[in-house]
């Protein structure tokens, strides 16, 4: 699968790249550059100097057969999709809403049904095991190392796996494993940089940042599952 260029953001907005957020790349909490959301709108407050700076990213919610994914894209392809039940500690592209703030901001969004209907078609197809490969285009935002990883990810053919060590090896870390699983916990396009294929070395599921119910469920889909992946 061809994606677009990759989009590195270790100098939006004069900051340098940090991991607690690889797609936005924001400096951590407490000193959070302020996010806009903007279901229709921009909240008060944000001046049209700041408006002008600021990336819209359209966004929407997909019902599949694993649960309500969040889907996102810039003007340049898609650049999340979550799985809406975040568990403890995943990252996400999504803001907080209690934690708003108008004087800046540094993107915008708005809720979009028809900037992202094509993404979400290809989808549907895929869960109805009539797609095997994803011809939209991908916004990927990491560090060289994270884009690396998620280059490999995407070279895993459906129905296939590959081990951690697998994935190091591919991008000349063959000790770099335990780096690999970070990468692959930073993922932001589950299922279209399809992280779900990598196994531990032993062939159990190991882990999955949608849950091991979820990666099961996605192996078995894709007819990865075998005896052994089924631990």
């Amino acid at each position: 699968m061809q994606i677009s260029q990759a989009a590195i953001c270790s100098t939006t907005l004069g900051y340098p790249a940090v991991s607690v957020n690889p797609v936005l790349r924001l400096p951590p909490h407490p000193r959070l550059r302020d996010m806009v959301y903007a279901p229709q709108r921009v909240l008060p407050g944000t001046c049209l100097e700041e408006l002008q700076h600021m990336e819209t990213v359209y966004s929407t919610t997909l019902a599949s057969p694993v649960g309500p994914l969040f889907l996102a894209t810039s003007e340049k392809g898609l650049v999340a999709l979550e799985f809406d039940a975040r568990r403890p500690g995943q990252q996400t592209i999504r803001p907080n809403p209690r934690d708003l703030r108008s004087e800046s901001g540094a993107v915008r969004f708005e809720i979009s049904d028809g900037k992202l209907s094509a993404y979400k078609h290809e989808l549907e197809e895929y869960f109805a095991g009539n797609r095997r490969q994803f011809s939209f285009p991908l916004d990927l935002r990491g560090t060289p190392f994270q884009l690396e990883c998620w280059r490999a990810l995407i070279e895993i053919p459906y129905g296939e796996t590959r081990t951690y060590a697998d994935i190091a090896r591919a991008v000349g870390r063959p000790q770099g494993f335990r780096a690999v699983g970070m990468a692959n916990n930073r993922n932001p396009l589950a299922i279209v940089v399809p992280c779900h294929r990598v196994i531990a070395s032993d062939g159990t599921l190991c882990g999955y940042g949608g849950g091991l119910d979820i990666k099961r469920k996605l192996l078995q889909l894709e007819g990865a599952r075998s005896g052994t992946l089924a631990a």
